[in-house]
């Protein structure tokens, strides 16, 4: 198995000033990554996004890691042609990282004056033919794409694999969120199940989970689309079955990264350290 680490994990690291960006990938070496993945990049103030990229690239190719994965956010649904360019020029970013997979969002859904009488179904198409444009030029890049099981929307995993097989090009696949799924009150290992052959890239998450009838602590929990809660673990700790959701990957021919991305109250490292622990504890069992 091959780890990566997603920045977003270290985003509490990043926001007390801590750490750069830049930063971020020599502490992901030394903590035991062979890879990191980008949520976004943020170029310093007067600086060319591209040339940022490239100056990532450098520094991880300095420390002997790879830029595994490029994350960032999208509406397809209402963004129109002018969000498909957008998206065309995150891949050329994609590409000056060296990141050989882009993952970016399809749509927060139907804005509430424009829900009447429409829903996942009419939005499909549209969706659909947004990610095949952007896919179809980041495959001339040496890029490939993917939709992520999150943003509720979008988050089932027959949806996921719905867009995924109306886009239908092989440049177009998942990012399978093993811990994603319980936003939207999903089994996670039926989901995997659903989405693994399709799997570009992965993310290892775990969640505490409180159900709507329980007293909620008033910190860290957020709710689910059913009304349960959820709150960021050190993977291992919490309730998504991630021995199972691996071996599942394992199963389905999955041979790229599994990538920690941790949001849970502990400190960053420790999380991310311990999260990357209990992965190679799964591994070493299989």
């Amino acid at each position: 198995m091959r780890y990566s680490v997603s920045s977003y994990s270290y985003s509490g690291l990043t926001n007390r000033g801590d750490y750069t960006e830049l930063g971020l990938i020599e502490l992901a070496k030394e903590q035991g990554f062979s890879a990191i993945e980008f949520a976004e990049i943020h170029a310093p103030e007067g600086t060319d996004k591209k040339q940022y990229a490239a100056l990532l690239a450098d520094e991880a190719k300095r420390c002997g890691i790879s830029i595994a994965a490029y994350c960032i956010g999208a509406d397809l649904l209402y963004g129109g042609e002018k969000e498909i360019e957008r998206l065309k020029g995150e891949a050329e970013i994609a590409a000056a990282l060296g990141a050989g997979v882009m993952r970016h969002d399809a749509s927060g859904g139907y804005r509430r004056e424009d829900r009447a009488f429409r829903g996942f179904a009419d939005a499909l198409p549209v969706i659909a033919d947004g990610y095949r444009a952007v896919t179809q030029y980041a495959k001339t890049l040496g890029v490939r794409t993917c939709i992520e099981n999150h943003g509720f929307f979008c988050q089932d995993a027959n949806r996921v694999e719905a867009i995924i097989n109306r886009v239908a090009d092989e440049n177009f696949g998942a990012l399978v969120d093993i811990g994603n799924f319980l936003c939207a009150d999903e089994d996670p290992a039926v989901s995997v199940g659903l989405l693994a052959p399709y799997a570009f890239h992965v993310h290892c998450k775990d969640f505490h989970i409180k159900k709507g009838t329980e007293f909620v602590p008033p910190d860290g929990f957020f709710m689910t689309r059913g009304g349960n809660y959820l709150r960021g673990a050190i993977i291992g700790h919490g309730s998504v079955p991630v021995e199972q959701c691996v071996r599942i990957l394992k199963k389905a021919g999955y041979d790229g990264y599994y990538t920690v991305e941790f949001e849970g109250m502990e400190d960053p490292r420790l999380g991310v350290a311990a999260g990357l622990r209990t992965l190679r504890k799964i591994e070493s069992a299989l």
